[in-house]
Order: structure tokens, then sequence, then C-alpha cells
């Protein structure tokens, strides 16, 4: 098992691989639905080169509906068992503290709480007690804003600039997380790419500014694959009908950028793309440092 002050510290930007057991993610809804093939994806990818396995069991795009808190705790504690003795780092991508409890009693090392530590107020209780390491990302509410024609229209308002209210915003949430007794050498941050963010010119700022989520101490988290700015920046640029593979050739380049800039890992769909750009990402990175 990876030790858990090695991996919060690590020098290179890591792979880690979405495994979604969903029948509504966005780019893969029911692909891995089936506990076979969710584990076989769960090996492939890291055969592919993922340092992390991150495993969701509800979707959280827009217009989503909540899975039922059993069919959320069978899966992801099926793919847990499954996949820890294949030799895997496990993510687990909840908002529920009885999830996360079952998953980290099962071996689980990181907890990613896309809410940050707001939905569910014992989920930073439970990752203190199990001293893991706790993803906290930037989010105004849960699916808040998606009746509109446009995705977190009511959310996506940034008085400040998205870059300094993000920031700002996300900072408050990890005092919520310290105040519940979360060490700060477990906290790593997200400053949620596409969540209350649904336009370019949410998102590439807080790319461009990611050293000022570094400059906060704490490791960051990028998640951008697959994202429905990836598909505008496609459009805007000439780019008709973009489609997954489009999407992940952006997303791969932006994984070297983020490796470049010091991101502690990406969080993507297609492993072996961005696995291939995170190693030129963070050779740039070392021999500018030289």
């Amino acid at each position: 098992m990876t030790d858990l002050q090695t991996l919060h510290d690590a020098p290179n930007t890591m792979v880690m691989g979405v495994l979604n057991i969903t029948a509504d993610s966005f780019s893969d809804g029911g692909l891995w639905l089936d506990p076979a093939k969710a584990a076989q994806h769960g090996r492939d990818m890291m055969a592919a080169g993922a340092d992390i396995i991150d495993i969701g069991a509800e979707s959280t795009r827009p217009g989503a509906k909540r899975v039922s808190e059993t069919d959320e705790l069978t899966r992801i504690t099926g793919a847990v068992e499954t996949l820890l003795p294949a030799g895997a780092t496990l993510s687990i991508d909840t908002t529920r503290a009885s999830v996360a409890a079952a998953a980290l009693e099962r071996g689980a090392q990181i907890i990613n709480d896309v809410s940050g530590g707001t939905l569910d107020a014992e989920l930073p209780h439970v990752v203190a007690d199990y001293d893991c390491l706790y993803i906290v990302q930037h989010w105004r509410g849960w699916l808040a804003g998606s009746k509109g024609a446009t995705p977190d229209q009511d959310t996506s308002v940034y008085e400040h600039g998205v870059l300094a209210d993000v920031r700002d915003e996300l900072m408050h949430q990890v005092d919520g997380v310290l105040a519940a007794g979360v060490k700060p050498e477990r906290i790593i941050i997200d400053p949620g790419l596409g969540f209350s963010k649904p336009g370019i010119e949410h998102n590439l700022p807080l790319l461009a500014g990611l050293e000022t989520f570094r400059a906060t101490g704490y490791p960051v988290l990028i998640g951008q694959s697959r994202k429905r700015f990836i598909s505008a920046m496609l459009t805007a640029g000439g780019v008709a009908d973009a489609d997954m593979a489009d999407r992940d050739n952006v997303t791969a380049g932006l994984s070297a950028l983020c490796a470049e800039h010091g991101a502690w890992a990406v969080r993507v769909h297609d492993v072996a793309k961005s696995r291939a750009a995170v190693i030129a990402g963070n050779a740039w990175r070392r021999y500018q440092q030289a």
C-alpha cells in the first residue's frame, strides 16, 4: 500500500483514472455498471499507467438524479474489494459519509468529495477518523442551476473574478474541513472545473491560474477530462462535431500543461493519452527547475 504522506507529497504530477460505475455519467454512463467490466476497466487503466483509480458510483452531470445509498455502497465496495488485491491505489468519489467509511474500512486511501465537505457534514469527520487523504473540491451547490438551458447558470456569477472567488470559497471549505479534524497534511484541493462553471471563461482562468491554487500550500488536483468547456473550445476553434476522441486529445494537451505547472494529479478518462502527456510535462518542469 502506498504511504499516504508520500502520495500527498508526490514530486511529479500523477494520473488519476476515472472509473464511473454509473448509468448516466455524461461520457461513459452504463459502460462499467457490470462488476466484472468495472474491475477489468480498472485493471486496464492501471496497466495503461494510472497511479490512482478514482471510483464513483453517482453521476454529477447537470440534471443527474441521485442514486440510492444502498446502490452506491454496493457498487463502490464491490470495486474496492476487486481492485485492492490488484495493487491499486484507490480514491473514492463520494459525498456520503457512509460510503466513504465503508470504502476506507476495506482499504481505500483517498476520499474525493466534489462537495468539498458541504453536502454531508459527517464526511470530513469520517476522513479525520480514518486519517486518509481528502480531496476538497469547489462547487457552489449540488446540481444547482441545472434546470435552465445553461447548466449551473445561476451559480456561475463570480463577483470578484472566477479565479479570486473560487480560491477564496475553496479556502473557506478547507477551513471547515480543518475544523472537523482533518489534518492539513492530508488535504488536496480541486478548483472544480465544470462545477458551477459552464463556460470557457469560467474554466480557463482556473487552469491559467494554477499557481494561485498551488500558492495555498496544498497539492492541486485538476479534473479537466472531457468537460463541456473543452468541446466549446474546439467549436470556437473551428472543429465541427467534436467527438470524445477530440476531447481526449485536448484533455491530454491540458494534462501536459498541468504537469509542467506542478499539478498534483490530473483526473482523466483516457489514461494512456494523458500518461504520455504527463511524462512530457513532468520532464519539462524538471528542466525548467534545473
